[in-house]
């Protein structure tokens, strides 16, 4: 159960990291950093991101009884 548990959490943070990385990479958050504007974030992020899906997605969380 808590492997379950932090798989669960640790997914979450990786796929809004990645939702994150990807606005900041289209430029859609606004101000100067040196993420903004950049297309390779916005790559990196989709990889965060699908990765952080993967490790929630429901058929990675099968019951063991």
């Amino acid at each position: 159960m808590g492997t379950r548990i932090v798989r669960m959490i640790v997914g979450i943070v990786l796929a809004l990291l990645g939702i994150l990385w990807i606005l900041q990479g289209a430029d859609l958050l606004g101000g100067s950093g040196g993420m903004n504007g950049k297309g390779i974030w916005i790559v990196i992020g989709a990889v965060v991101l699908v990765a952080g899906l993967m490790l929630i997605a429901p058929w990675r969380l099968r019951r063991t009884e």
